[in-house]
């Protein structure tokens, strides 16, 4: 009697384990359905036991759908079969089914209707034999299980799956039921220049990132014929031969979007820091060059890095340490509290000056050297280049986002060139550079994706050379809101010096001096610039670090070391702020603002974290106070050599434009009259004795900042 209720209760576990494999292989062919009854059933008893009980249990259900992410480091421990592995590597959509069946089993057993259910998506993850780079993604993987690691670029709208459709004949009427088990698939119709993949995610999945974000996808390789599988068309013979590669996702790891799952808050601070690092990682013999490089050169290090970016560049040390910092970045605020805004830690700097002095080989130099870097040039580049682009999908006809660079380049460096052909893409810049984040409203779809970047921009004065007798922004044409969010403004001019120019030659030529008097006069030798040079006779077997490990140093950099501020560091930047407001007396310049005192705390973080220090020092902030004092220096000289805060934004000679414009206005009454004519206008500045050192620049400057109107030629209002 026990005999025969064993074998029935037995009998009983076996045809619900075919209803349940029924329920995941709807079209079991014979063949496999043995093999793959085997493999569920060995699952199902490694499921069901004591060890293996605590990875069922996190199981997790989302609107109906139920999901298990499993580590497979952490499954290697638990099952030993080796069947399973086998299956992985050959069928990984058998393999992953059965194991989807097994678990669904172990949960709903006790269940009367099992069928009716819902399916277990397995999320494996952490896999790493099949880690691949994008290039190599080509047809031996077709149905194999592999993982690759990008950047979004575009993101679709969510849509409806097919998965069986009835076909009824026009003619005889029969009615033709067919699964589709993979749905549909519309793929692109040409490549992109990056390497991109088109990924499908389904249920769970879907929604798991944004445009912009890091991610590592666990999928299967599918292969779709566009003709067939989209339903022909009329060009039947172009394109009936034509096979695409996509990937079919069982897992995916985003390691940046803002929305952290809530289980990760909950695990061990070190399963944090990967999934937060996954954008760089670190082999031992990388790190071993760090501790390596930074004890042998000490303080020196950020001498050894700043001659290393651009070697080909003489001189301009002060611009190449402030694109040092900015590489470096200091540290961003409030980014983890909820109740207060952010502040940004990333450097911007513009630098400005005559053609010829090397500034796009600077930035050039700058994006190679970033480990996330984007060069892109002002005048090929457009509104929707620079943020965010709503591009329609041409099969679907949905519209869907695609990043543009600075949400690419988000946690690295984005180099604008000519900065100045692009008057009507800088009101795009203004939210990016401050807030951080890219806010679109475009076609129906409103989204804010982050764009924590440094933005390194070079520009062009307007008449070709920089005019010392005009402030900043009349020599860019920029306005001053995005002026002030430069942290650093260099300006870099062409000053004909028979000592600098016959040095420049000479290292140009690379023919090394015979006159070993190096000195240059203009320096002291106390000075930042003194301590930054190469010298000839000490550093003359100094070799540049290679970009590779360059990069990998700001990368550990950055990743790694949070400075703070220490009470005497904060004094001397305090000192440094108060003096420069003192000084900014004028009646209608850019302000010496709050965001120039953000600036000297940012670019001290960044100095202390070139040297992978923990708190910022006091030689940090006489640092930083001489780069700045530098870009002010150069912002706010008029042209007999003295500083004058008015002049960073504005307009030049404001005493005597106002004193010549309340003449034009009295003489306008007299006349009762309101167009002059050039020679009434020199008659007049030479009445009131205007002293300015260009008349016909003056009225220039009237004209463009909108005091008077040129009515015509040699005629204003």
């Amino acid at each position: 009697m026990e005999f025969s209720s064993v074998s029935k209760s037995r009998s009983t576990a076996l045809s619900d384990l075919w209803r349940v494999l029924a329920l995941y292989f709807p079209q079991n062919s014979a063949g496999d359905s043995e093999l793959r009854f085997n493999l569920t059933s060995d699952l199902f008893h490694i499921f069901s036991s004591h060890q293996a009980r605590e990875i069922v249990d996190q199981v997790k259900e989302d609107d109906g759908l139920f999901f298990l992410p499993i580590d497979f480091q952490q499954f290697r421990k638990v099952c030993q079969l080796e069947d399973f592995y086998v299956a992985l590597e050959e069928k990984p959509r058998d393999a992953l089914m059965c194991m989807s069946a097994a678990v669904h089993k172990v949960l709903f057993g006790k269940e009367e209707t099992m069928e009716d259910c819902p399916k277990i998506n397995i999320r494996l993850h952490n896999y790493q034999n099949s880690m691949i780079a994008l290039k190599n993604l080509k047809a031996a993987y077709i149905d194999r299980l592999v993982s690759v690691r990008g950047n979004v670029t575009k993101v679709s709208t969510v849509r409806p799956l097919v998965i069986q459709m009835s076909f009824s004949c026009a003619k005889c009427g029969t009615n033709i039921t067919r699964d589709f088990p993979d749905g549909k698939f519309s793929p692109p119709t040409k490549w992109r220049v990056p390497r991109t993949v088109d990924c499908e995610m389904t249920e769970d999945l879907v929604d798991a990132c944004i445009p912009g974000d890091v991610v590592t996808v666990t999928g299967i390789i599918r292969v779709i014929n566009n003709y067939m599988d989209i339903g022909g068309g009329k060009s039947k013979g172009k394109n009936q031969s034509l096979y695409y590669l996509y990937l079919d996702v069982v897992s995916i790891i985003n390691s940046k979007s803002q929305s952290a799952p809530e289980d990760m808050q909950h695990t061990d601070s070190n399963a944090r820091a990967t999934e937060h690092l996954d954008l760089y990682s670190f082999s031992p013999r990388d790190l071993e060059f760090i501790v390596k490089f930074s004890e042998e050169h000490g303080s020196d290090v950020f001498r050894q890095i700043m001659q290393s970016i651009c070697p080909s560049i003489y001189g301009h040390e002060l611009v190449k340490a402030g694109i040092t910092l900015a590489l470096f970045g200091g540290v961003r605020k409030h980014s983890m509290d909820q109740n207060k805004v952010p502040v940004r830690g990333d450097i911007h700097i513009i630098v400005v000056g005559d053609p010829g002095l090397g500034k796009s080989q600077l930035l050039q130099a700058a994006a190679s050297v970033s480990p996330r870097g984007i060069y892109v040039c002002g005048n090929a580049t457009t509104n929707a280049g620079l943020t965010v682009a709503v591009v329609k999908d041409p099969m679907t006809s949905d519209y869907a986002f695609e990043a543009g660079a600075m949400v690419l380049a988000d946690r690295g460096l984005c180099c604008i060139d000519e900065f100045d052909k692009m008057s009507a893409e800088h009101q795009s810049l203004l939210e990016a550079m401050e807030q951080q984040c890219v806010s679109v409203a475009k076609a129906g779809l409103v989204a804010s994706l982050s764009a924590r970047t440094s933005v390194l921009a070079a520009a062009n004065p307007v008449g070709g050379h920089y005019n010392r007798a005009k402030t900043v922004n009349e020599n860019l044409k920029m306005n001053a809101a995005l002026l002030s969010r430069f942290d650093l403004v260099f300006i870099l001019l062409d000053k004909p010096d028979e000592l600098l120019d016959k040095r420049l030659s000479e290292h140009i030529m690379s023919v090394k001096s015979r006159d070993t008097r190096d000195v240059d006069m203009n320096v002291r030798s106390d000075s930042l610039v003194a301590k930054l040079r190469l010298d000839p006779k000490k550093d003359s077997d100094f070799v540049p670090l290679p970009a590779p490990l360059l990069r990998k140093y700001i990368a550990y950099a950055r990743t790694y070391v949070f400075p703070r501020m220490t009470k005497p560091a904060a004094e001397i930047l305090q000192k440094f702020y108060l003096r420069l407001r003192d000084h900014n007396t004028s009646a209608d310049s850019t302000p010496i603002t709050a965001r120039q005192l953000e600036s000297l705390v940012r670019l001290a973080g960044a100095r202390a974290r070139v040297d992978l220090r923990e708190e910022i020092s006091t030689q940090d902030a006489l640092d930083v106070v001489e780069i700045m004092k530098e870009s002010l220096y150069d912002k706010y000289v008029d042209e007999n050599g003295l500083v004058d805060f008015g002049r960073s934004g504005g307009m030049s000679q404001q005493k005597e434009a106002k004193r010549f414009l309340s003449a034009l206005n009295k003489q306008s009454e007299l006349l009762q009259k309101d167009c002059f004519s050039i020679s009434e206008i020199y008659s007049l500045a030479d009445r009131i004795s205007l002293r300015v050192p260009d008349i016909d620049t003056f009225v220039d400057n009237l004209n463009s900042v909108g005091y008077l109107l040129k009515k015509g030629p040699k005629t204003y209002q």
